[in-house]
Formats: structure tokens, C-alpha cells, sequence
């Protein structure tokens, strides 16, 4: 039996419970598909505090619980697959990554949305939490397909995070090596599956929602518009990227999205993994959000100012099974390779993010 010992965590709890209260994360994640067949899924991590993510590898064969509101015994299973990603406050459950058949996860915040499935204590034993289900996915299944016939089978429940003090409303992108991508809602008590044609996820409202919205912005045009006359007057754009002009720049969910889609369907193709992997770090610099440009309207109640950042911006190939990333601190891009490790192993192993900028002084 696996055993998987988080570091203590008390010191977050008060923080996180008060600031998620005021603040939602600004997540943005996207999909890049590369010449060679290489699927990437890329995101940045927002949060107004520090949740002491680490990259852990989970092995085959480690033993999970799940959570119930009432504190039974939740559903049991074990991994079937070893997968690589990150983590939050030291816990064994990833919130971003990819097992070792290509099916990539990534959890985002969906306040004001999120209500999951009514509780039955008959049902304890098929009974997750929301932060669990991103981990059920990657332990049990190798695609797409495989989580659309079985995650009807689950039933995740208004559990309170215990480290936080309330229900974490969250929605998860899915995606494999193919190319499919869905996500994955609980709304009004119900599970909704949504197929993402994009491979583009923000926050709230639900995705439909976001889909519908991008009809708003049908002008918009990789292309840059033509010069016009009006009568002998000839007027021409004042540069590139005039094809562009009226997309939304804020750091809104509905925003974030038009942007995501619109860069990430613009793209020039690249021919390989490694291109996409670069690709995709550029065109998340265009949602990278520095420490007080999204702030909360009050300060806390030590006066200071609450606002989002990012954490820290990922990459998943999803052929080569590798975990890509880059922090605040430290904008120097780090990859693990899933395969290389020793996917039998009878604990998880954790890998620091942390980091300091190195910069390099050429004479």
C-alpha cells in the first residue's frame, strides 16, 4: 500500500479562506496541435495566494479514498496508470498533468457555477471530491473516450476542503494524444460533458456560455484589413494586427476566452513537439498577469492588497508524456519526463517548483 505524507499546511488555511471568499483564480488554458501529431496542453496557474505547488510523479498501484460531505468511507480504487503533474499545499492529487497513456487533466476555478451531485450515504462508496475527480481521471483511464463512459459512474459531492473551509467550485478541461478535448461541469446538481472543439477553458460562466459569446467577435481576422477610400481620401491601418482590432484585452473569464481561442486558432502551424512546447509558452505570455494588475476591490484585513497573479504557466505533450513549466519566480522553463521514471515505484515522488531567476550577465 502506497502512503503519501503532505507537509503541514496549517499556516494557508486562514489565508486561503479568506481571500478565495473575494477573489477567483484567472486560469487560461489552451491546446496546440503540432505537424508531427504532437497534442499540447498548456495553461497558466492563477491564485492570489501561494499554493505551494510541487510536481509529483503518482506510480501504478497507489491507493486512493475519496471524500464524502458526512466523512464516510468515499469511493476506493487504485492507479491503473502512473501520471506527472502539478500539485497544491503538498496533497497527492494533481490539479495539471498527464498519465502515461496521453490523457491530460487541468482543474480550473469555476465560482458561482459550481454545484455538484446530490449526496446519498448509500452511495459513499462511488462518492469523490472535486479536487479528487482530476486524479480519478488520470489513475483509471486513457482517453477521452474511456472518461466519457465511465465518469457517469461517479458521483462527486459537495465535499469542504478542508484546508480552505469551503466546497471548491471547479470545473477540469480533458484531453488525449489524439486530439479530442471535453469538459467537465457540475451545475444545478447535474454532470454536464461538453465537447471543447478548441481545446480553450477560462473560468465562469459555463462553457456553452463561452462558446455562444465567441459569435460576438466573428469579425475578427488574423488577416490585417484592407486600405479603404473614402471618396478621394485613401486611409490605410497604422500597422499590424489591425484585423484584430475590437478583441477584448481585460483579464475577464469571457475575455481571457475570445483571446485564447482567437491566438490559439491563429497559430502557424509548427512541425514538432518541442516547436509547439515554445509556441505555447509565447502565447501564454499574452494572459501572464503581474502582481496588481487584477486586484480585489478592498484590502484585506491587514491592509494589504489581494490580487492575482500568475503562479506559474504549464505545458503538456501529450505524446511524449512530459510536464513542462515555468514560475513567477523563475521564468526559466523545466521539463519531467514521466517515462523516464520508474512508473512501479511504491511512493509518490515530489519535485520542487520552487526557484530564483538566473540571469545571465554576457560581456
Amino acid at each position: 500500500m502506497n502512503i503519501y505524507n503532505p507537509r503541514t499546511i496549517l499556516h494557508t488555511i486562514l489565508g486561503f479562506t479568506l481571500i478565495f471568499a473575494n477573489l477567483a483564480s484567472a486560469c487560461t488554458g489552451i491546446q496546440i496541435n503540432a505537424n508531427d501529431g504532437t497534442v499540447i496542453h498548456a495553461r497558466t496557474l492563477e491564485f492570489a495566494v501561494d499554493i505551494e505547488s510541487d510536481v509529483i510523479i503518482v506510480p501504478r498501484g497507489f491507493e486512493r479514498t475519496g471524500s464524502t460531505p458526512d466523512k464516510q468511507t468515499g469511493a476506493r480504487w487504485a492507479s491503473k496508470y502512473a501520471s506527472v503533474g502539478a500539485n497544491a499545499l503538498g496533497l497527492p492529487n494533481i490539479i495539471d498533468g498527464v498519465n502515461e497513456q496521453g490523457l491530460s487533466i487541468g482543474l480550473f476555478y469555476f465560482p458561482g457555477f459550481a454545484d455538484y451531485m446530490p449526496y446519498n450515504k448509500a452511495e459513499a462508496g462511488k462518492t469523490i471530491a472535486p479536487l479528487e475527480l482530476g486524479s480519478w481521471m488520470l489513475d483509471n483511464f486513457k482517453d477521452v473516450k474511456d472518461v466519457r463512459e465511465h465518469i457517469g459512474n461517479i458521483v462527486v459531492a459537495n465535499v469542504v476542503f478542508p484546508q480552505w473551509g469551503f466546497v471548491p467550485p471547479v470545473h477540469y478541461i480533458v484531453q488525449d494524444a489524439k486530439g479530442n478535448a471535453i469538459v467537465v461541469e457540475y451545475t444545478n446538481g447535474k454532470l454536464n460533458v461538453h465537447d471543447n472543439p478548441l481545446g480553450v477553458i477560462t473560468n465562469s460562466p459555463t462553457f456553452d456560455w463561452h462558446m455562444t459569446n465567441l459569435r460576438n467577435y466573428v469579425n475578427l481576422s488574423f488577416s490585417n484589413v484592407e486600405d479603404v477610400k473614402l471618396g478621394n481620401q485613401k486611409l490605410a491601418p497604422f500597422g499590424q494586427g489591425s484585423g484584430m482590432l475590437g478583441i477584448p484585452g481585460d483579464f475577464t473569464p469571457p475575455s481571457r476566452f475570445v483571446r485564447a481561442a482567437a491566438f490559439s486558432q491563429g497559430l502557424i502551424p509548427v512541425e514538432t513537439g518541442k516547436e509547439g512546447i515554445l509556441q505555447a509558452f509565447h502565447l501564454l505570455n499574452n494572459f501572464d498577469i503581474p502582481k496588481g494588475a487584477a486586484r480585489d476591490s478592498k484590502k484585506d484585513k491587514h491592509g494589504n492588497i489581494v490580487a492575482d497573479y500568475t503562479l506559474w504557466t504549464s505545458a503538456v505533450d501529450l505524446k511524449e508524456r512530459a510536464f513542462y513549466f515555468r514560475t513567477y519566480e523563475d521564468s526559466q522553463i523545466k521539463r519531467v519526463d514521466l517515462l523516464s521514471h520508474n512508473l512501479d515505484s511504491k511512493t509518490i515522488k515530489t519535485i520542487s517548483m520552487k526557484g530564483q531567476e538566473v540571469i545571465k550577465t554576457l560581456n
